[in-house]
């Protein structure tokens, strides 16, 4: 089958290549899903497990990508819940081979099912952006009804779904970015938007939560802005203090299969609007690792359609 694998850490994406891989096995509780679309995140080449398992062993050569939507190929020994043909989508195992190849491994728990009337592109767009907006906003910061949340890169995949989840909950949202994302952003139901670059956003006591997906200055300065007791969630990196009037964690995504199935109900519904860029083959995955970003949102890869056939 054709998938991108990457085999020398030194080259970084040059190291990205187009070609032939052995088809996935099965393991015990695993499914192999048929890719039709699938994500990717720019930084992942730079995580460990995309070059060693869990066990600290190489893997290479190695497919990257973890989000996937597609349709159930064959079941591993044991896997229940889920049947052959069956549309699916969700989150491959950081430490195995990844979603951008024709067909991948995946953990049955990991997926779920995908309704008919959810395009393949948009729901790879889900997986990674959704579920950390999902677990930042509810299962780290517990967010309630009437308090105040921050959340920057409002326009990117993941806070464009944490500013419609935080909104549809009843939280005053302050959404940040770039100027030329104002519009973006506002369409999204923000009650305030704020220029990164121009505008005081990290005011002292300005919002109850802070949900931070940049990291660096951006991620010491929101410290400033949480009222007292409030909660800084990030994933960018580990927080170097804590704040003096609350807290602030780190946290890594975990796959979740009711809330991959709240969430495609809110898309279903018209509830959760998900902001797709670029669609590209998977022969141009490579080049979609470092391409600009052309228009609001992720960028997905398109692997095969409905009958099998590559784009």
């Amino acid at each position: 089958m054709e998938a991108i694998t990457v085999q020398d850490r030194d080259a970084g994406v040059d190291g990205l290549t187009f070609t032939q891989v052995p088809y996935p096995h099965a393991a015990e509780n695993d499914v192999i899903v048929r890719v039709h679309a699938a994500g990717f995140t720019p930084g992942e080449l730079d995580w460990p497990a995309t070059w060693t398992d869990r066990a600290g062993r190489d893997r290479t050569p190695s497919v990257p990508g973890h989000e996937l939507s597609g349709v159930v190929a064959e079941l591993g020994f044991g896997t229940t819940g889920l049947s052959v043909g069956q549309r699916v989508f969700g989150l491959a195992d950081w430490a195995r081979d990844g979603t951008l190849a024709e067909y991948v491994a995946v953990e049955a728990r990991n997926l779920a099912p995908l309704p008919a009337d959810i395009d393949h592109a948009v729901a790879a767009a889900v997986p990674i952006s959704g579920l950390t907006a999902w677990q930042g906003l509810f299962v780290h910061a517990r967010l309630e009804a009437g308090q105040t949340v921050l959340v920057h890169g409002a326009a990117g995949g993941v806070g464009s779904i944490a500013v419609q989840l935080a909104r549809e909950a009843g939280a005053r949202v302050i959404g940040t970015g770039r100027a030329k994302d104002r519009s973006v952003v506002l369409d999204l139901g923000v009650h305030e938007f704020a220029d990164i670059a121009a505008d005081p956003w990290d005011t002292p006591h300005t919002a109850d939560v802070v949900l931070d997906v940049i990291g660096g200055d951006i991620g010491e300065r929101s410290r400033a802005a949480l009222r007292p007791g409030g909660i800084l969630v990030t994933i960018a990196a580990p927080p170097s203090a804590q704040p003096e009037n609350g807290r602030a964690l780190f946290f890594v995504v975990e796959p979740d299969r009711a809330q991959l199935a709240a969430l495609a109900q809110r898309v279903r519904e018209g509830r959760l609007k998900i902001l797709v860029g670029q669609i590209r083959p998977l022969a141009e995955a490579a080049d979609a690792f470092t391409g600009p970003r052309r228009a609001p949102g992720k960028t997905i890869i398109s692997v095969t359609d409905e009958t099998g056939a590559r784009p």
